[in-house]
């Protein structure tokens, strides 16, 4: 049975081996340029609030995109967490496909060219189900705090988060 829109591609690896999808909740940010690092913080308020099973792993990649490539390999889903340039006001939460995001002119998210580039070096990437969940910065510049409008925003970041993990693992 297909839930959450997923297609048969999408769920044949861990159906066809029998065993529950191994998916990565990726935080991608600069901690030190203020909202940009929305995604490294959110990740760690997921881990500080309760653990997953061994077959979810939540983690903090920052920056270091390449860096986590082993983990990307190891997931089958993969929900990329995110500072996101869209327009609309500060603390606004999208959600897109990687092939959604715009690469050219000014971009869409502030590492999107990190993320498509590791994506694109993955062995078999199309085996593996990626969403980035974005939050629109108000503030990037030099400091460690959120602004207002994105730390406002974390519990509803998280309850998105969670909902689309709870809808891969139906």
């Amino acid at each position: 049975m297909l839930t959450c829109g997923q297609s048969a591609a999408e769920i044949a690896p861990a159906a066809a081996t029998g065993r529950r999808p191994r998916i990565l909740v990726a935080g991608l940010g600069n901690l030190l340029m203020g909202d940009d690092g929305v995604g490294s913080h959110a990740c760690r308020a997921w881990r500080a609030e309760r653990p997953g099973p061994h077959h979810l792993l939540v983690a903090d990649v920052g920056t270091a995109i390449y860096d986590a490539l082993h983990l990307l390999e190891w997931a089958d889903r993969i929900l990329v967490i995110d500072a996101m340039l869209g327009g609309a006001p500060p603390g606004t939460l999208y959600l897109a496909e990687p092939h959604q995001l715009e690469v050219s002119g000014a971009g869409v998210s502030l590492h999107d060219l990190s993320l498509l580039g590791a994506l694109s070096i993955m062995k078999d990437p199309r085996s593996r189900k990626v969403e980035v969940l974005g939050v629109e910065p108000a503030v990037v510049r030099l400091g460690t705090e959120l602004s207002d409008p994105v730390a406002h925003a974390i519990p509803a970041l998280l309850r998105e988060a969670r909902r689309i993990v709870a809808c891969w693992l139906a």
